[in-house]
């Protein structure tokens, strides 16, 4: 399923496309979970349409999954993705944030950025992050597909951003059950939904460093119910352990 050429690629383009990543049966399994989660989400308090972000409300945002379901702890460690953490990011890894978005017809782009940017100010010299785009529909142009600047992976700090960007933008193209792999260095933003009937929803994992502050704080989100059923692992890559990102460190009685 990964092949060196999808690390040759992602090197090159700032990208890669690993195809059918789920099967037909999970794609709808996590599908109905999402639209699951979406709701229960509402009911929490924790509206799915963040206007600082969309035009209108046919951008359905999802946060917090982890704590919504299962299913996504079960994507977060895919080896498929994981692999590419691994390779990109290196050993010592947490998990920053894990979201969804699904782009209703009428849906419209939000602002241009790169996931990087968002944690770290610059340079960016290396690859501290990534993102793991799990597609739930085809995505392509007209149903609001990502997209993205070419190699801008490359750019190193935001005064070298083109202020022609937008207009050389390309769209991400992948089926259902494929799994897109982007550096969190490539500038990108959502694509606007021009279809009459198309739903475009993908689920979004964000992996960066251990030294990089996570975008969310999961001490505070997942409930200490499914905090106490998480494995050392998933304790360790969501920074809940006591020692936070000092992975190796012995920090016993006495030690300090």
């Amino acid at each position: 399923m990964v092949q060196s050429t999808h690390f040759e690629d992602l090197k090159t383009n700032g990208f890669c496309v690993v195809e059918n990543a789920l099967s037909s049966a999970e794609v709808l399994d996590v599908r109905k979970k999402l639209l699951d989660a979406a709701k229960e989400s509402n009911r929490r308090g924790v509206p799915t349409h963040i206007p600082s972000l969309d035009q209108n409300d046919s951008n359905i945002r999802v946060f917090n999954l982890l704590d919504l379901d299962p299913i996504f702890l079960e994507l977060m460690e895919r080896n498929e993705a994981i692999e590419f953490v691994e390779q990109l990011i290196g050993d010592d890894f947490i998990v920053s944030n894990y979201t969804a978005n699904i782009a209703l017809p009428g849906a419209k782009s939000m602002q241009a950025h790169s996931d990087l940017g968002i944690v770290f100010p610059g340079p960016w010299l290396e690859p501290w992050s990534m993102n793991t785009l799990w597609c739930l529909d085809d995505i392509h142009h007209e149903n609001g597909a990502t997209r993205y600047l070419p190699k801008s992976h490359n750019i190193e700090k935001s005064a070298d951003v083109p202020k022609d960007m937008l207009e050389n933008m390309s769209s991400f193209e992948a089926k259902a059950g494929s799994l897109i792999i982007m550096d969190g260095r490539l500038w990108h933003t959502s694509g606007e939904n021009v279809t009459k009937n198309e739903e475009r929803a993908i689920v979004f994992g964000y992996y960066s460093a251990a030294f990089l502050r996570p975008q969310v704080n999961w001490n505070v989100l997942i409930s200490e119910k499914n905090q106490i059923a998480l494995s050392k692992k998933q304790r360790r890559w969501l920074g809940l352990n006591g020692t936070a990102n000092t992975v190796s460190a012995d920090f016993t009685e006495g030690s300090i």
